[in-house]
């Protein structure tokens, strides 16, 4: 097993691993839970809100495969951003993509514990959040391969379930379908009931606001490419599939639930879209087999979580933008001190979610709620600057060029800025609200991102390598690798 250059993480995931977590990716629980409230506020015109959504995610990761094609590395969008903007980007972006990520933690344990409490009531929710991030946390820790192997399975299973959901959904929608009970399907669900836009154009927007945050995960696979066995492979064919990846599991699915259904039925809002386009074809215990789903969504989602966290934390250790500590290694090449100090926040925003769910916690996800929608921009701008540098300094390496550059790049910018402005003028759905906290926190992160960089902390870069005895690392001040060496 070979190490990532200059870095001590091991090449550990196989090309099926990165394959799988390319595909489950896009696909988070959030699709599964969320699409309800979409779908009751724009009626079928929600397909119009995924595809918008969709479109920016396929732009926005053609400029980040471009990018990390030409150089996989562990931080991904942070260390791009780093060099294309400057280390006040790269500081800021990746802090704010790790609390992102933590706090993502507690909500997906949470609703784990959920679940699971509901199967085997004996056990206390708490004590399920509790033993579910004991696990993944072990699984983390045990070897990049272990959470490799666990997201393959986790993963394959999300995409088996949500491609037989699209086919059977897709044949009782057209009448092809035997043996099920599919009376109110049909294409005329799309217009029948008030037309495709019931409550007006404006609900494609507020549609927007409600299902972009399901789609965040799509650039794992960019991060995990520094661990894999050919990384630019990797990236290229993650970053090519992901036309098909949104539009068959997200635009498939969710026009199967809204001609499976009219959008204004009751069960979609009590059962929520999918369970209730299963009960809807008279399918079996359609219940207990959606919260398995979303169980298994979860679960991917926590695993897939606390690898990118500790991973962004390794690569801004190793940057010199977080302690040295964050960028050894262990003999497997495994982040310890990342992935613990990632978990050890995550135990306590699960904490907060238990102790203070009204106050401490709901400021904790909305303050993290627009990073996703941040995290776009930055790529979005880093691309500008990216593409010159990769042109003039080693052309070879655009094997993935974004399409029509600069001029779809900066459309791309240009949306997503007015996607946060509609967000303030939404008070119903805690737009607002989530935008001014997230700018809250992402102002008080440049601002120490700033202050560091105006007075020269955390110039040292750490590189960290596996093997050998260990040594102290120095820190300067001046722009140099300092090697940790973890035995």
């Amino acid at each position: 097993m070979t190490s990532s250059p200059s870095s001590g993480l091991q090449a550990g995931l196989k090309n099926r691993h990165l394959s799988m977590i390319a595909i489950g990716g896009v696909i988070g629980a959030g699709l599964f839970v969320g699409s309800s409230s979409g779908i009751r506020t724009a009626g079928p015109g929600i397909l119009l809100s995924y595809a918008l959504v969709g479109t920016l995610v396929v732009l926005v990761m053609r400029m980040l495969g471009e990018m990390s094609a030409a150089n996989p590395t562990s931080g991904s969008f942070s260390e791009h951003a780093d060099r294309a903007l400057g280390r006040w980007a790269g500081f800021s972006i990746g802090w704010l993509y790790w609390f992102f990520w933590v706090v993502v933690l507690a909500v997906e344990a949470t609703a784990g514990a959920t679940i699971l409490e509901g199967w085997v009531p004996a056990v206390p929710q708490w004590a399920w959040a509790l033993i579910v991030m004991v696990v993944l946390t072990a699984t983390n820790l045990a070897s990049v391969s272990s959470y490799g192997e666990f997201e393959f399975w986790f993963a394959g299973i999300k995409v088996v379930a949500i491609s037989a959901f699209v086919v059977i959904g897709g044949l009782a929608v057209f009448g092809v379908l035997p043996g099920v009970d599919s009376s109110k399907a049909g294409l005329g669900n799309l217009t029948d009931h008030g037309g495709f836009l019931p409550n007006g154009p404006g609900a494609i927007l507020t549609g927007v606001l409600l299902v972009v945050f399901s789609f965040m995960g799509s650039e794992i696979a960019t991060l995990a490419a520094g661990e894999s066995e050919d990384p630019q492979r990797a990236v290229t064919k993650s970053t090519n599939s992901i036309i098909w990846r949104v539009g068959v599991f997200y635009l498939g699915s969710i026009f199967v639930v809204v001609t499976l259904l009219p959008w204004n039925d009751p069960s979609i809002k009590a059962k929520g879209s999918y369970v209730a386009a299963l009960d809807s074809l008279g399918i079996a215990h359609a219940g207990q087999i959606m919260n398995f789903i979303v169980l298994t969504s979860v679960l991917s989602c926590l695993n897939s979580g606390l690898y990118t966290a500790s991973r962004m934390a390794f690569s801004l250790g190793q940057r010199g933008d977080a302690p040295k500590a964050f960028a050894r290694t262990t003999s497997r090449g495994v982040p310890l001190a990342a992935i613990v100090a990632s978990v050890v926040f995550g135990f306590v925003a699960v904490f907060f979610n238990y102790k203070f769910p009204d106050s401490v916690f709901l400021f904790l996800v909305n303050s993290s709620g627009a990073v996703a929608l941040f995290v776009w921009l930055v790529i979005c701008f880093s691309q500008l600057r990216m593409r010159k540098i990769i042109e003039r300094e080693s052309p070879e390496k655009l094997v993935v060029r974004m399409w029509l550059y600069p001029y779809l790049t900066w459309a791309t910018a240009i949306v997503i800025v007015l996607v946060l402005g509609y967000m303030l003028t939404d008070t119903e759905h805690d737009g607002r609200e989530t935008v001014l906290l997230s700018l809250l926190v992402a102002a008080v992160v440049l601002a120490i991102a700033v202050v560091r960089q105006r007075f020269g902390f955390g110039r040292g870069k750490v590189v960290a390598h596996v093997g050998g005895p260990a040594s102290a690392a120095s820190d300067d001040g001046d722009d140099v690798n300092d090697v940790v060496k973890v035995g």
